[in-house]
């Protein structure tokens, strides 16, 4: 019996079998220790957050103006342009290459029309600061008889997600029944034609549109549910970053890994009468995604997890 050789096969299974086991185990641990760090600073550690907080309205003051009305603007300006700008930079530049495999309209917009461009990035700039500006000093000014929780001390984490969760479900309603409005035959031509000429939308088209309809649809839905619930203003500031960031990304034409999907926002402006909310709740309820859900581009409607090319799942049918 050949015992050296026996042994050496017997190291190789152990090997096989108690790495991975090692490995998992690590894993396991790694994920453990950052789920208990996440959960301490996030929701008992609250000192943190106030410490940071502390430094904001030390250099802010005690104004609220400087809060609700240049804190505010000059947040979502920041996050509008300097995400947009990435977005963009692979849309002019068509680097790297790889990200064109991951265009949820393939052969569009590679690189952009120049004079769309500058058409486009014109009526951004005049709805963020002709109309978004002046309206939110107004409303801050209206509404100030409005008791919003004190500036100097954050909410608890609870309030912190309740308010949320509240801020996000009425910009759902809100936005889906505004959008449907803009939609009717009566007044589409006029107004919100202007948002689907980008029947291949790029990131900083979001805010690409008539000012009736920036006011109807990007600025009353959140206004409503600030006043409704009264969030803190470190609150608003988080809600205002993160939908930011979801309403570029569905305007990207980039179906990119580990990002939530732009393919129902994406179709809507293909075909203009499907996929009318931001979550897709009121969409389910009114069967006005029953196209999308029929089409290829509804079973390209999930997480990437890798650099998968949208064209692995073949052209998509509409």
């Amino acid at each position: 019996m050949d015992t050296k050789g026996y042994n050496i096969s017997f190291l190789t299974l152990s090997s096989l079998i108690i790495n991975p086991v090692i490995v998992i185990a690590g894993f396991f641990v790694l994920i453990r220790n950052l789920a208990s760090i996440v959960i301490q600073v996030f929701c008992f550690n609250g000192d943190i957050w106030q410490q940071c907080w502390n430094q904001v309205t030390y250099h802010l003051g005690d104004s609220e103006v400087n809060y609700y009305v240049y804190g505010t603007t000059f947040l979502t300006f920041s996050i509008y342009w300097t995400i947009g700008s990435v977005y963009l930079l692979a849309d002019v530049l068509g680097r790297p290459k790889a990200i064109k495999e991951l265009k949820t309209q393939p052969g569009t917009n590679e690189p952009v029309d120049p004079d769309r461009l500058k058409k486009l990035i014109k009526q951004v700039l005049f709805n963020q600061i002709v109309v978004t500006l002046p309206l939110t000093y107004f409303t801050h000014v209206t509404f100030k008889q409005r008791e919003f929780p004190s500036i100097s001390k954050l909410p608890d984490f609870t309030t912190f997600i309740i308010h949320l969760v509240l801020l996000s479900l009425t910009q759902e309603f809100c936005f889906y029944y505004s959008h449907r409005l803009l939609h009717h035959r009566a007044i589409y031509k006029y107004i919100h034609k202007q948002h689907h000429q980008w029947t291949a939308p790029i990131a900083i088209a979001a805010m690409y549109c008539h000012p009736v309809e920036h006011i109807l649809s990007n600025l009353l839905p959140p206004a409503i549910g600030i006043q409704l619930f009264g969030p803190h203003i470190a609150t608003q500031w988080v809600w205002f970053a993160l939908a930011l960031i979801q309403t570029l990304n569905d305007h990207s034409g980039y179906h990119i890994p580990n990002i939530s999907t732009p393919e129902a926002h994406d179709y809507h402006h293909m075909k203009s009468t499907q996929c009318f909310a931001g979550l897709g709740i009121l969409d389910y309820i009114h069967g006005t995604d029953l196209q999308f859900r029929q089409s290829s581009y509804f079973k390209r409607r999930f997480r990437l997890s890798d650099f998968v090319s949208t064209k692995y799942f073949g052209k998509a049918k509409q």
